[in-house]
């Protein structure tokens, strides 16, 4: 991101923007941040455990009604390669109902989406839905549909925010009898050294304005 651009704005921003609620859109994959980062969980080892797993510094979770389960999803080669999947990738071994696939970022994102295929061959909606957080506060979902892609429903499932996430909550249409996620893709918001920067200059922006207007008021 070029700061030095960016940081105009965002000061005006701070100044003249009243607290809004964020706004979730629809993301295509050729649309995400040129640095976003995508895993495609090559290299780990089939049957592998999904929950608890970290996949370069992101956490994946499998809840069964909101609990923490092992047993439920693991790096497999099903259901081979769609449009948006390929081996290896997440696999469900169980119908959905209940289950939810929980991604934890290691930074403040904006942007968020993976490649889905479910064990059904019609359109289907919603095929999936995702649920953001930034810690415990909701900051927005968004319902996808899917169809055949090109066999097995699927698709892509991709969003932006206009507010942060740290957290985002997978669950799938109980239609099909299992699910597979790969290309989890995501881009950060601004860093923490960028944070320190606009901060920064907020501030001396801020002492500016002070100062001429004490010298407006003299």
């Amino acid at each position: 991101m070029n700061i030095i651009r960016f940081l105009p704005a965002l000061v005006l921003y701070f100044i003249i923007s009243p607290c809004t609620d964020a706004t979730v859109a629809p993301l295509a994959p050729n649309n995400f941040a040129p640095d976003a980062i995508s895993l495609d969980f090559s290299g780990i080892a089939l049957g592998t455990e999904v929950n608890a797993l970290f996949v370069d510094n992101v956490l994946f979770q499998v809840t069964q009604n909101g609990v923490p389960t092992n047993g439920k999803v693991i790096v497999d080669a099903g259901p081979g390669t769609t449009n948006n999947i390929a081996p290896p990738n997440l696999v469900s071994l169980s119908n959905p109902s209940g289950l939810a696939l929980v991604v934890l970022f290691p930074n403040s994102t904006i942007q968020f989406g993976y490649g889905y295929a479910i064990l059904a061959m019609s359109p289907l909606s919603p095929a999936t839905t995702i649920q953001l957080f930034a810690g415990l506060t909701p900051v927005g979902s968004l319902d996808f549909a899917g169809s055949p892609d090109p066999k097995f429903t699927g698709g892509f499932a991709g969003l932006s925010s206009t507010m942060p996430f740290d957290r985002a909550v997978l669950t799938f249409s109980t239609s099909g009898e299992a699910f597979a996620v790969d290309n989890v893709t995501f881009a950060a918001a601004v860093s923490d050294q960028e944070w320190t920067l606009i901060l920064f200059v907020i501030g001396v922006f801020g002492l500016v304005s002070l100062h001429l207007r004490r010298s407006l008021l003299l």
